[in-house]
C-alpha cells in the first residue's frame, strides 16, 4: 500500500495549468542537467548516488510504463526510493511516459545501448547554481504536497 493508495490521490488532470507549465519546466529542467553533467540515470545508479552524497541531489523522477506497474521489483525500488526522496527533502515527481523521457535525452532505442531511464536525479553542480525551471518545480511540488499529493504525476510535453 503506497501514500497514493491510503489517501485516495488521484493524478492532476492532463489539462491543468500547473501541471502543463511544470511538464515544460521538467523538459527544460532535464535537458539543462545533461548539458551541465548533472543528470543521473538508472534506479541502482541514484540509490549508489543517493547513499553517498544526498545532500547533493537537488530533484528525483521516476519513470514507468503501464507495463512497468506490474514488475514488482520496480515497484519495490520506486517505494524505497519515494521515503528516502521524502525524508531527505528531495522533491519527487513520477511520469507514465519512458519513451517520452528518453526521446528529451536524446537515447534512442537504435544505439543499441539499453538504458535505464525509471530513474533519474538531477544533482546540484554547485552551491550558488539556480535554475528557473528547478524553482518551478519545486514550488510545483510544495503545492501537491499542500494537498496531499507527496509523489505528484507530471505528463510530458509532446
Amino acid at each position: 500500500m503506497t501514500l497514493e493508495d491510503i489517501h485516495g490521490q488521484e493524478p492532476v488532470p492532463a489539462g491543468h495549468d500547473g501541471m502543463e507549465g511544470a511538464g515544460k519546466a521538467l523538459q527544460e529542467l532535464l535537458v539543462s542537467a545533461q548539458r551541465r553533467g548533472c543528470l543521473t540515470a538508472g534506479v541502482y545508479e541514484s540509490a549508489k548516488l543517493m547513499n553517498v552524497d544526498p545532500d547533493n541531489v537537488a530533484f528525483c523522477v521516476l519513470a514507468a510504463d503501464e507495463e512497468d506497474e506490474g514488475d514488482i521489483a520496480l515497484q519495490i525500488h520506486f517505494t524505497l526510493i519515494q521515503a528516502f526522496c521524502c525524508e531527505n527533502d528531495i522533491d519527487i515527481v513520477r511520469i507514465n511516459d519512458v519513451s517520452k523521457l528518453a526521446a528529451i535525452l536524446g537515447f534512442s532505442e537504435e544505439s543499441g545501448e539499453p538504458r535505464d531511464l525509471h530513474c533519474i536525479l538531477i544533482t546540484k553542480p554547485s552551491d550558488d547554481w539556480k535554475d528557473s525551471a528547478l524553482e518551478k518545480l519545486n514550488l510545483f511540488c510544495q503545492e501537491s504536497r499542500n494537498v496531499n499529493d507527496w509523489v505528484p504525476t507530471i505528463t510530458l510535453p509532446e
